[in-house]
Formats: C-alpha cells, sequence, structure tokens
C-alpha cells in the first residue's frame, strides 16, 4: 500500500518571501542561494508523504492558532497549513527575524 499523497501548493507570497532571500543572498554568494533554493524546495516537495512532521508555529500556538506548521531549515521557517488532501505554503522566513513583526506587517498591507 503507497502512503497517502498530499498536494503541495505556494501561495504567492510564499513564493515572493522565497525570491526575495535567494535574490538577497545571491547579491554576495550565488552558490549558496542556489543551495538555499534547492533546500527549501526539496523540504517542501517533502511535504507531499509526511505534511504533519513539522512542528506547531509556536508564536502562533501561544493564541491557540494550531492550524499552521513549520518545517525549520537553518536559519529559514518555511511556513504551511495541512488541509484533507493539499500542503499550502504560506510563507518562508528567517528564523533570526521576529515572526511576529512579519505576520503584523502583512496583515496591515492587505
Amino acid at each position: 500500500m503507497s502512503p497517502r499523497r498530499f498536494e503541495v501548493l505556494w501561495t504567492e507570497t510564499a513564493i515572493r518571501d522565497l525570491e526575495q532571500i535567494v535574490d538577497y543572498v545571491e547579491q554576495d554568494a550565488p552558490m549558496a542561494a542556489q543551495r538555499i533554493f534547492d533546500r527549501i524546495a526539496e523540504s517542501s516537495r517533502t511535504l507531499d508523504t509526511t505534511p504533519l512532521r513539522g512542528r506547531i508555529v509556536p508564536e502562533l500556538a501561544r493564541f491557540e492558532i494550531a492550524i499552521y506548521r513549520e518545517l525549520v531549515i537553518p536559519p529559514y521557517r518555511m511556513i504551511y497549513r495541512v488541509s484533507a488532501d493539499r500542503v499550502l505554503v504560506v510563507g518562508v522566513f528567517d528564523s533570526r527575524r521576529n515572526l511576529e513583526d512579519i505576520l503584523l506587517a502583512r496583515f496591515l498591507r492587505e
């Protein structure tokens, strides 16, 4: 019996996050930028069979929001949501930044 498969999708915001990270790193280290992209992309692809392996996002859990999970790909965090048959990547962040500040800024922009 093959493992259950989930469709892994990226929001436009998450795609933009990843592009900005890669563009920033590429200015000084093009090879490192490619490695970062590859590591994050590969981590997202593996969510198709094991989406619940990521932890619940601690900053959101404090507010009893448990629908978002994250994979830590040092020094980045990929945040996603799991539904019945798909995984939706909603953001990629530098873990050295304050996630609450980032999310607040996003909410105010929308």
